[in-house]
């Protein structure tokens, strides 16, 4: 297990990751309506009437009408704004600052609030297929998170993230290494572990939404896997001619040495 801390890694395309903040503070508003602040009955209403609930979506079930908030096909994503404690809220939260600017750096700010609302939605879907007749509401931004987490692993793995291992080591790693384990892990739990009330299918549903549609998402000429692009412009200045000056002592020409800058 480990906890992101933070990454050495430079926005390039945008000055701010405005939707990745957006997001955070909404999902932390969200969470202070609905859990300290409000009423016990408050709270258990809005994750009913918010939460994704499969038995609800696949007709195995019917919701109270006075608990109905919004239509059932938006949970798909509200759900992704609900969160049950502190730590719950805490970690997903830590884990979009960390990974998400970057993500929305390589897709754009729209393109990259879309992902995210997929990813959630396909966090959802593969948590219902799983058991149709639940009657369990899903709630957390887990499945969007794990999109993220998925879109970074792809884009940036050389990268240098700092993380907290086993909750007490602070190392410096290459983005492959800790991001490929919580990956697998994710996986693992998913078919090893069906008591503890996690919901792994719904990360392994962000997971696999986000590896395929960072792909699809992602600006032009944004590489995977930290490759470096070579532009036409790059390529002219690296097979330029060099200029050729006279030398004091022979008056004969020679290449100046090329130091790489633009011509």
């Amino acid at each position: 297990m480990f906890i992101p801390l933070h990454d050495r890694n430079e926005l390039k395309h945008i000055r701010m990751q405005y939707v990745t903040i957006a997001l955070i503070l909404t999902n932390i508003v969200v969470w202070l309506v609905t859990v300290p602040v409000a009423s016990e009955e408050f709270a258990n209403a809005a994750i009913l009437g918010l939460g994704y609930i499969p038995a609800i979506i696949f007709d195995y079930a019917d919701l109270d009408p006075s608990l109905v908030i919004v239509p059932d096909g938006f949970t798909f994503l509200t759900y992704s704004f609900l969160h049950g404690d502190l730590s719950h809220l805490a970690m997903n939260m830590l884990f979009l600052w960390v990974f998400g600017d970057n993500v929305e750096d390589a897709l754009g700010h729209f393109r990259f609030l879309v992902f995210y609302l997929l990813c959630a939605a396909a966090g959802a879907f593969a948590h219902g297929l799983l058991d149709l007749a639940s009657e369990a509401p899903l709630i957390g931004a887990s499945g969007a998170i794990s999109g993220v987490v998925a879109a970074y692993f792809l884009l940036h793995p050389k990268v240098r993230v700092w993380v907290l291992v086993l909750f007490r080591i602070p190392l410096p790693l290459p983005a492959a290494i800790p991001l490929a384990f919580w990956i697998g892990q994710q996986f693992f739990m998913l078919v090893a572990d069906t008591d503890s009330g996690v919901s792994w299918s719904a990360h392994v549903g962000g997971i696999v939404a986000g590896l395929l549609l960072v792909v699809i998402l992602r600006r032009r000429g944004v590489p995977l896997f930290d490759r470096t692009i070579v532009t036409p412009r790059a390529v002219e200045h690296r097979t330029k001619a060099p200029e050729e000056v006279l030398t004091p002592a022979s008056g004969v020409s020679r290449p100046a040495p090329h130091w790489g800058r633009p011509g």
